[in-house]
């Protein structure tokens, strides 16, 4: 379980007792501020942890859903646009419209941990927006992988979120020339 440096020091008094229980190994650091009783966290699950309003997206989310062999070189979160930047070198954010942000979010367990996620569906909405920003050899490789899928995704969802998407025509198309 994590633990803010406010919460540690409401369990163990101060910063001195939080050094001893680093020194003794029961407590680890695992980010700024970020601390676990577990000495390995996924640093997906840190990012999730420290920015419980944001939602793991992009390339992030792709390899998570295994659509993607490739690792993601920093953690793409979503938030609202009106959300403070986040200053971490190792996270991408994407400022999502308030009216579009909330949808096919889901909480899914990795190694232990929740993680908010955007689902496959939402996700090829994502794939279809970003499409001129992705590397064409990374667009095609989850192309061909959203096909393989495709009968086990709910169309339905897929039409809705595309219907209220920004850009909903261009995403549309590209779902309707590429994926379908």
């Amino acid at each position: 379980m994590m633990k803010t440096r406010a919460e540690c020091l409401e369990k163990y008094g101060s910063d001195y007792f939080i050094e001893k229980k680093i020194e003794e190994g029961v407590l680890f650091r695992v980010g700024k501020g970020i601390y676990s009783e577990k000495k390995y966290v996924p640093e997906i699950a840190m990012f999730v942890y420290k920015y419980p309003n944001a939602v793991v997206t992009m390339k992030s989310a792709f390899f998570f859903h295994s659509l993607t062999d490739v690792i993601p070189d920093e953690c793409d979160l979503a938030t609202t646009r009106d959300a403070t930047k986040i200053k971490d070198k190792r996270v991408k954010q994407y400022f999502v419209p308030d009216d579009f942000f909330e949808e096919g979010i889901e909480t899914t367990n990795y190694k232990g941990y929740d993680i908010r996620v955007y689902n496959k569906e939402r996700m090829l909405i994502e794939l279809a927006r970003y499409k001129s920003k992705l590397p064409f050899d990374y667009y095609k490789e989850i192309v061909l992988n959203y096909r393989k899928i495709l009968p086990r995704l709910d169309i339905q969802k897929i039409q809705d979120y595309a219907l209220i998407a920004p850009k909903s025509n261009k995403v549309l198309e590209t779902l309707q020339l590429e994926v379908f």
